[in-house]
């Protein structure tokens, strides 16, 4: 059998165990129980590049291997013998098949049908376990080698080329980056697909689709996210949303049974999943990355049974009759008899005549891997005295020749936690300028200058800085919900016990009790997160609102 060491050198050996693990012939009896035990010859296509639903192999004896498609040929990605089984994360978000899987050795396989698998692992634990951990650690890799079914052809000075790689990268899609500037014989790609250079960002899809400049939901269609997805049967619960408030709701709905589906418009995580680093969060002494902890709670909702649709926006909330209807940005409406606000907030955009001529060509809403390399060696300014702030200094702090903070009020101390503070002070190449703003923005194609203003003496100064992170300030989501609910001043949704007699009279609520802890002046619609007025802006936070919420959704369906 083909050792996985040589097909993919960087992987250690206790990261092919759990990627490769070899099942007991006990755990191979348990599954079978589930499945049909089918004999296969030499040659044989279990799974093409493509596929879905994607079916899942157990192999008793002969072998199998898995095998990438590309441009270049195909490339063997490992051999499966006695006791190893096929599957990735794809297996679990209903997306189609990125590997062909053919029988090299003839003998016998155990087959799961799609679902027969979601239902082994909800049952079945000790199983469980050992098959998540070696989807997830497979769909790593693949993300890691670009073993995708995608070429992104485009330029680290185009803004669209940027937003594309953080909607594949935040959805954990593999994919291979081909840049324009750097790679000498990409004519020879782009002349055999008929593409001009002025057409880039292109994405080639399976091989043979082409796309230029596409937006996200062009993307998400293209590649399939959500071809399981029924959007015209009432759903026991609609949850608009999936960052950490979202995903907690549709873990604990999923969980006790509920018919749940979240609609994210652009990728798991929110805010929070484009966060460097959070270290407050408990149960991570050493602190999660924001990515990190969105893809757990991702891949735990899809194994409890939850459907999330990706790149589906919610443009209105039809709340004149129950069943409620939440309609997306395609046209369609998704009924529900609850529904759960959770789409969280945005940061303020500055006040600057031509900011968005900049905005992914030198001004940035999150520090992640993407942004990072575009400003090594050079300095930055980052916008904010939060956290979500605090966090991207010290994270650019490590690659950046300085890190200029600009923050409005006196001191990070008001707004901002003390392990951050700390941290922010013991890093020499970040300056803190407080009482300190933007006014304007200066360039041509791309980020020249920055000016700023010192607040306290009225001095303006120009700086050569090519990159600003702007974390300030929070405007929440809610402009879609076109005064369905009762709002705050600040656009915030008002919920349970704040919510005045004034608001429910005005609602119309016509219930003999007040509206449960977090639900809103609509009956059965709940708010959670950073939507919500009064949010403590904080990952557990949002975190504890999203799970709380299903316990006063229950109540609700059962009236």
């Amino acid at each position: 059998m083909a050792d996985p060491v040589q097909i993919m050198p960087r992987v250690s050996a206790s990261h092919q165990a759990l990627m490769f693990p070899t099942l007991t012939p006990e755990q191979i009896d348990q599954i079978a129980r589930q499945g049909s035990l089918r004999a296969v010859t030499r040659g044989d296509v279990l799974i093409d590049v493509g596929d879905t639903p994607v079916p899942f192999f157990v192999v008793k004896s002969g072998q199998v291997q898995i095998v990438r498609p590309s441009l270049q040929g195909d490339t063997v990605v490992v051999v499966h013998g006695p006791g190893r089984f096929t599957g990735e994360a794809n297996l679990f978000l209903g997306r189609r098949s990125l590997t062909r899987a053919e029988v090299v050795e003839p003998g016998e396989v155990v087959e799961l049908s799609h679902e027969a698998v979601r239902h082994l692992v909800q049952t079945e634990p000790e199983i469980s376990e050992i098959l998540m951990r070696a989807f997830i650690y497979r769909r790593i890799e693949l993300v890691a080698h670009g073993f995708g079914d995608v070429a992104l052809i485009g330029s680290t000075h185009s803004a669209p080329t940027l937003r594309i790689r953080e909607f594949l990268t935040r959805n954990g899609h593999p994919f291979s980056y081909l840049d324009l500037d750097r790679e000498p014989d990409i004519q020879d790609l782009l002349d055999r697909f008929h593409v001009a250079v002025g057409d880039i960002p292109v994405l080639i899809c399976c091989g043979d689709a082409v796309l230029r400049n596409p937006s996200n939901q062009q993307i998400a269609a293209s590649l399939g996210f959500n071809e399981e997805i029924d959007q015209t049967h009432v759903r026991d619960v609609v949850i608009i949303g999936a960052g950490p408030a979202g995903l907690a709701a549709a873990v604990y709905c999923a969980s006790e049974g509920l018919d749940v589906l979240v609609v994210e418009s652009q990728a798991p995580g929110g805010q929070a999943g484009a966060s460097s680093r959070i270290e407050n969060y408990l149960g991570f002494p050493t602190g999660i990355s924001g990515s990190d902890l969105a893809g757990r709670a991702y891949a735990q909702a899809q194994r409890l049974g939850a459907q999330i649709a990706i790149a589906k926006g919610a443009t209105r909330l039809a709340c004149d009759r129950a069943p409620y209807a939440v309609h997306l940005d395609d046209g369609l409406p998704v009924p529900a008899r609850a529904v759960i606000i959770a789409t969280g907030a945005q940061y303020r955009k500055l006040a600057l005549e031509n900011l968005s001529q900049f905005e992914g060509v030198g001004v940035y809403y999150g520090a992640t891997p993407m942004e990072r390399p575009l400003c090594a060696g050079e300095e930055v300014v980052v916008v904010g005295g939060g956290n979500s702030a605090g966090q991207a200094a010290v994270y650019l702090a490590k690659s950046s020749a300085r890190v200029h903070m600009f923050v409005r009020g006196l001191r990070l101390a008001d707004t901002m936690s003390q392990y951050l503070i700390q941290r922010i002070e013991e890093q020499p190449s970040i300056e803190v300028r407080t009482q300190a703003e933007i006014v304007a923005l200066e360039g041509a194609e791309h980020l020249e200058r920055v000016r700023w203003k010192d607040k306290r003496t009225g001095a303006v100064e120009t700086s050569d800085i090519r990159h600003v992170f702007m974390m300030a300030g929070a405007v929440p989501n809610t402009r879609w919900l076109q005064r369905c609910v009762a709002l705050d001043d600040n656009g915030f949704v008002k919920t349970g016990a704040d919510l005045s007699d004034e608001d429910l009279a005005a609602a119309r609520w016509s219930l003999p009790r007040r509206p449960h802890l977090l639900e809103t002046s609509l009956p059965g619609v709940f708010a959670v997160g950073d939507v919500r007025s009064g949010n403590v802006k904080r990952v557990a936070s949002a975190v504890g609102e999203g799970s709380i919420a299903i316990a006063f959704v229950h109540q609700v369906l059962g009236q």
